[in-house]
């Protein structure tokens, strides 16, 4: 069933130049987290990184996202508070405003060729922000009585319970699952929603806001935890998310 032809960008995270760093002293470095990678081969799709684009040209994105079938929004630093018209509360919540730069600009390329977008983690802060919403800097700061969304000790270990809203396109695709539980690693979350998004589902302890879909878009989807990394079969099964999304991307790329 599942296409090995099917194309699929990464958006890049990145080290940015640094003259301390003993491996590539002063150059910018462009990753992927290897789970991310794997986990699309495993599902018979083709994982290609998408490297920065110079000055942001129409151009070169257009002749990218042409030979591309769909987008994944990958994890990594904060969204930086300027993107969506705020002041760091700290220096160190600054985030990577090159990178919001760059993801804003395939999102909405990769939404004007009507190609399906999944954000993973950073993804829906990104998406959210380019749609016009806003994020929570730090949740333990602006969420009074919240839950712990990120312990650097236990990282990928951290867990929390997840709702699916009733009704909504995610609960189709967990019918009759109550309660889950999903992996946990932001200090970041959307405050207000961007436009056209629609809540998919919270965490229901502190209602932080874990996964959403553009209500228009036949295939733009976000979730707040990392399903690349869900082993543990405590947690929400990743497989239905991912198989929608190639089945979107196949449905795209042969219509």
């Amino acid at each position: 069933m599942n296409d090995p032809t099917l194309k699929i960008g990464i958006s890049s995270g990145y080290f940015h130049h640094d003259p301390e760093r003993a491996l590539f002293k002063g150059k910018r470095l462009a990753y992927i987290e290897e789970s991310l990678s794997t986990w699309l081969q495993n599902h018979h799709a083709l994982p290609l990184l998408i490297p920065m684009i110079p000055n942001l040209s129409e151009d070169l994105t257009h002749r990218w996202v042409s030979q591309l079938d769909g987008l994944i929004l990958s994890g990594g630093d904060d969204v930086c508070p300027k993107s969506y018209q705020e002041t760091a509360l700290k220096p160190e919540w600054e985030g990577d405003l090159v990178r919001d730069q760059y993801e804003t600009h395939l999102i909405h390329a990769f939404r004007a060729e009507r190609k399906p977008i999944f954000g993973l983690c950073r993804g829906i802060q990104i998406l959210n922000v380019a749609l016009g919403g806003t994020l929570y800097q730090d949740i333990g700061t602006q969420v009074p009585e919240s839950l712990i969304h990120r312990n650097w000790d236990i990282y990928d270990q951290n867990f929390h319970p997840l709702e699916i809203q009733e009704g909504s396109w995610l609960s189709s695709l967990y019918p009759n699952s109550g309660q889950l539980t999903a992996n946990s690693v932001h200090h970041q979350a959307i405050k207000s929603l961007g436009s056209d998004l629609t809540i998919q589902a919270v965490c229901p302890s502190d209602g932080i806001v874990e996964a959403v879909k553009h209500a228009t878009d036949a295939f733009t989807f976000a979730c707040q935890w990392h399903p690349e990394w869900t082993t543990d079969p405590k947690l929400i099964d990743p497989a239905p998310l991912l198989e929608a999304f190639l089945k979107a991307t196949r449905a795209r790329k042969l219509g």
